[in-house]
């Protein structure tokens, strides 16, 4: 397990080891903090060394579960599985036919005004927030890690004998992950692989990969990552390193003007949002009967809080001003 570090310009160094990171913190050198749920450490004085070694990331991109690996020739520095983004093309519809419905009311509303943006969108909500999901993931890597280079397993979609533009330009698979090179690529440098080229990797190493999609082990998708980021870098032959850290991303309700069903009354309660009771949910707080906790939703001048790591909620009836405010959370972590 390796430490990533900063210095004190937010530029990212070599990781170094836990041993020597403690060292650094205890004699005033170093300042910890946590960024995406990793410890990192931000040096106060001058590095003795700024030479950087090559650091690359395999991306294994999936339908329900991804992989990440940060290896350079030495050592495996961060193993990451991480849920896929889904659910966005469900919210989108019930949007849209809520919007519908209450143009349709008898009710004082204002017309529908032209939308610039339509013609300069380029990709569906659910496509976008499928590759956006990954390439932040990338960003966050890029800023604690000095990367390199990326190493992307390329998909492809179901290909249709009599329409070839659709292979090409309407498949949102195919202008999904092509968007998602162009913006990887102004990081940094992108090898992109077939599947059976990974394969060949795989065999020619040893590894074996489990079949079983949605367990947490590393040997189900990080495999296929390390292996990729080895295509590029070689160096050592097996990982040193195969803890799994396991992320997956808040998501909260789409904000609406009101539930779908009214109440007693006739009354609808304003549904969904991002804010509770002032406060961006998703941030972490300290609470002195939860703990570290983050909070959700909010209801009768209460919020919710959820546990930091499953997601859990603990409770639904916390008062804001037992809250003290940390930092605002965009995922949950675990270490398996």
């Amino acid at each position: 397990m390796f430490i990533p570090v900063v210095d004190k310009n937010q530029k990212p160094l070599m990781p170094t080891i836990p041993s020597r990171a403690r060292k650094w913190i205890k004699f005033g050198k170093a300042t910890p903090f946590w960024k995406g749920g990793v410890f990192c450490v931000r040096l106060n004085v001058e590095p003795s060394d700024t030479v950087l070694q090559e650091v690359v990331v395999g991306i294994d991109p999936g339908s329900k579960r991804e992989g990440y690996s940060v290896i350079s020739a030495s050592h495996t520095y961060l193993n990451i599985q991480a849920e896929a983004r889904d659910g966005v093309k469900e919210s989108e519809a019930q949007s849209t036919m809520m919007r519908r419905t209450r143009r349709n009311r008898k009710t004082p509303c204002r017309k529908p005004k032209h939308n610039k943006k339509h013609a300069k969108i380029k990709l569906p909500p659910s496509t976008k927030s499928r590759w956006q999901w990954k390439l932040n993931i990338c960003r966050w890597l890029g800023k604690i890690f000095p990367i390199s280079s990326f190493v992307v397993e390329d998909i492809a979609a179901m290909t249709k004998k009599k329409a070839k533009k659709w292979n090409r330009n309407f498949s949102p698979l195919e202008v999904g992950k092509r968007w998602f090179y162009e913006e990887l690529r102004k990081l940094c440098p992108v090898t992109i692989l077939r599947g059976y080229e990974t394969k060949a990797i795989r065999d020619q190493l040893g590894f074996k990969k489990s079949k079983k999609k949605l367990d947490e082990h590393w040997n189900v998708h990080c495999v296929d990552s390390w292996c990729l980021a080895y295509s590029v870098i070689g160096g050592r032959m097996q990982p040193d390193n195969k803890e799994l850290m396991c992320i997956a991303p808040l998501i909260w309700h789409r904000r609406q003007l009101h539930r779908l069903k009214f109440e007693k009354g006739g009354i609808r309660k304003v549904y969904g949002g991002t804010l509770s009771l002032g406060i961006k949910r998703g941030t972490l707080i300290q609470h002195k009967k939860w703990g570290k906790v983050y909070i959700g939703g909010t209801m009768d001048g209460r919020v919710s809080v959820h546990d930091s790591q499953t997601g859990k909620r603990l409770a639904q009836n916390v008062k804001v001003s037992d809250c003290t405010i940390i930092k605002l959370l965009r995922w949950k972590t675990r270490v398996v």
